[in-house]
């Protein structure tokens, strides 16, 4: 079997979008080359602003990822558990998609009985941990992120360690919007290692407006290829295309 890749964009933000294409329009683009838009919204203790919030909920929906809201002492658990639930999320679609092409009929992973279901489960688990990883992490360092950027350092760090960890690869990729001259700025190309950033994020400087669409434009054609979901566990030729 096919060990595929899952790949999946990260983005960390604390705020609404106010420059350049629909953010939503751009992660459901990304969903369609195979590409899974995550979403963590960093809020103040005692502030949330309802817009941004509903945008962080509904770019993950459309990019078939997961959304989560949380105060700076929770992001390092979070962008791992986001991570992690994120690629159980992506396996189980490839699952139910090759059990309606084995049983020839729409059934989802849920409709099997019980013990049916959890040995499959086990299959995904497994997966989980062999499959390779690619996350490309977008950073809003708009001027309200300033005093954030310490914590956004330290929750990264911690995530290519967790991820490292498994038996799959995993790299990352690390860009900002905005950028000093263009809406985005790439930081690190595709490592296995975050440990640079230490230097990195101490030279920001967090300003501007937020241009998350052009970001998620970005983020997707920094992709070496795209694979569907279809062709996932299979690895045939046929469904890897080479990204524009």
């Amino acid at each position: 079997m096919n060990q595929g890749t899952i790949k999946q964009i990260l983005l960390l933000t604390d705020g609404c979008s106010n420059h350049g294409e629909d953010p939503v329009a751009m992660a459901a683009l990304a969903r369609e080359q195979g590409i899974t838009v995550n979403v963590i919204g960093m809020i103040d203790d005692d502030a949330a602003d309802q817009r941004g919030l509903q945008e962080i909920d509904q770019i993950a929906l459309s990019g078939g990822g997961i959304s989560q809201t949380v105060c700076a002492k929770q992001l390092s658990h979070t962008v791992q558990m986001v991570t992690r639930q994120a690629m159980t999320q992506t396996l189980q679609g490839v699952v139910n998609e090759q059990l309606k092409k084995i049983l020839h009929k729409e059934t989802e992973l849920d409709e099997l009985p019980p013990d049916t279901r959890g040995e499959v489960m086990e299959v995904v688990d497994e997966l989980g941990e062999t499959a390779n990883l690619e996350v490309l992490i977008l950073v809003d360092t708009s001027a309200s992120m300033k005093s954030k950027l310490p914590t956004v350092k330290e929750a990264l760090l911690d995530l290519s360690l967790s991820m490292n960890a498994r038996m799959g690869s995993s790299r990352f990729s690390l860009w900002i919007f905005p950028g000093k001259r263009k809406d985005t700025e790439q930081l690190l190309d595709w490592t296995p290692r975050l440990d640079s950033l230490t230097s990195m994020f101490s030279k920001l400087s967090p300003g501007g407006l937020t241009p998350t669409g052009p970001a998620i434009r970005e983020a997707i054609s920094r992709f070496q290829t795209k694979r569907s979901r279809k062709g996932w566990l299979s690895g045939d030729d046929e469904y890897i295309e080479k990204s524009v």
